[in-house]
């Protein structure tokens, strides 16, 4: 190719680039984050704090009720809310007094600040920590263990351990039974698996009763819509747990005149139950603050109710990346979305931005606990001491990180929740 050519094609090919830069993204706060971003200004604690709004957690907490078919009872997921105060919010709000709980200190806060809760365990214990759950809980607790609460085995090898801590302990512990719906996380896999279970719990009656089933339908959904739609899932879980249930009136025909709780359900599935279902009581929690891995097209009449309000310690206009090559300075002529820079108070969160509009971590820079770099155009217009918003990808887990919970209620916050205090972990 001659030269002139190749440098009429070389200019072409800029061009073309050029026209494929990104577009400004970058807006100011609107005024929902600008006024929580002037209260915390003037009277926040300077520091990285988790907000709750109340008011969208009150109205995520009617959507969902609207949800739920007159068929079955709604119960709490307490990993979703890791707050005592929260979820007593959320019983208000919903007339519900069932949680789902996850982890053994979790369980003793709950039943020490509620004792009239009803707990199911949403997963098996490790015998231990059931062992330290009688241990704390003590015999003068107002909390009723014996018919307040459901422990969940998924195997007569773990039926066997816990009816050994009943006898040991002069108690008599309810028995709900993990069924694989389709997740293939663990549970019975056949309904045959289940005779051995009731004949023990049915031959230990001081010490067993059979309470129900658990079963989990995580999976449904996630595969593509051309191997299986999620209704179609939905319906083959339902399936399922109506042979378990079909197996324990065939083997035990005495259990159809008992209440037994039969529980299933997630935020993500929720929405696929009606009054057909072979469940009685639904189960959810992280739709009630809506992270951003609950932005599914089952949860579009959910809010987020939960941010990350960050501090920005440092703002400087440009791209000024560490090295000898001037690779910031031609990042951001590049693309207008690059041309402020700010450093945040912390960081590395399952979080991502949320407003202003356009912010965005940058990934040469890299990631950091202490001090994390974000990049946005010019039009997000933040200043040192402004707050930078975050969404957390979900909920169990980084609602822990930062302290007491901040309640934004009426243009200011209004209270500071206590996180559990549970030896982290959940």
């Amino acid at each position: 190719m001659k030269r002139r050519g190749f440098l009429i094609g070389l200019g072409a090919v800029a061009a073309g680039g050029w026209l494929l830069r990104p577009e400004n993204r970058g807006q100011p706060h609107d005024d929902y984050f600008q006024a929580i971003n002037d209260h915390l200004r003037n009277a926040g604690p300077g520091r990285p704090l988790m907000l709750v709004d109340r008011q969208r957690l009150a109205t995520n907490c009617r959507a969902l009720m609207a949800m739920i078919p007159g068929t079955c009872q709604y119960r709490i997921v307490a990993k979703s809310l890791p707050s005592v105060a929260l979820i007593r919010d959320v019983m208000t709000h919903t007339g519900s007094n069932r949680v789902m709980v996850f982890h053994q200190p979790f369980m003793n806060a709950l039943a020490e600040a509620e004792p009239g809760v009803d707990m199911l365990l949403g997963k098996p214990m490790p015998i231990q920590a059931a062992k330290q759950f009688y241990t704390e809980l003590g015999n003068d607790s107002s909390f009723d263990a014996d018919t307040r609460l459901q422990w969940l085995i998924d195997s007569h090898a773990r039926l066997t351990q816990y009816l050994a801590l009943a006898r040991t302990l002069g108690r008599r512990l309810n028995i709900n039974i993990e069924i694989d719906v389709g997740l293939h996380r663990g549970g019975l896999t056949d309904p045959v698996q289940l005779d051995e279970l009731i004949s023990t719990i049915d031959a230990n009656p001081e010490h067993l009763r059979f309470s129900g089933f658990m079963g989990y339908d995580a999976h449904v959904g996630k595969l593509p819509a051309f191997i299986q739609s999620a209704e179609e899932g939905h319906r083959e879980s339902e399936q399922i747990y109506r042979s378990y249930i079909d197996r324990l009136y065939q083997q035990a025909p005495h259990y159809q005149h008992e209440t037994l709780c039969f529980n299933g359900a997630g935020s993500p599935t929720i929405g696929l139950y009606d009054d057909n279902t072979p469940l009685n009581e639904l189960s959810a929690g992280s739709c009630l603050v809506k992270a951003t891995d609950f932005d599914l097209p089952q949860l579009a009449d959910f809010q987020p109710a939960v941010f990350i309000a960050a501090p920005v310690i440092k703002a400087m206009d440009g791209l000024n990346l560490p090295g000898p090559l001037p690779l910031g300075d031609l990042w951001q002529q590049w693309d207008r979305n690059r041309r402020r820079t700010y450093f945040i108070y912390g960081g590395y969160w399952k979080a991502e931005p949320v407003s202003p509009a356009g912010i965005q971590a940058n990934p040469v820079y890299g990631v950091s606990t202490n001090q994390m770099m974000f990049n946005g155009s010019t039009d997000t217009a933040l200043n040192v001491d402004d707050q930078l918003f975050l969404r957390p990808t979900q909920s169990e887990f980084v609602l822990l990180q930062f302290g007491d919970l901040a309640v934004w209620e009426e243009g200011q916050i209004r209270d500071w929740w206590p996180p559990l205090n549970q030896g982290d972990g959940a």
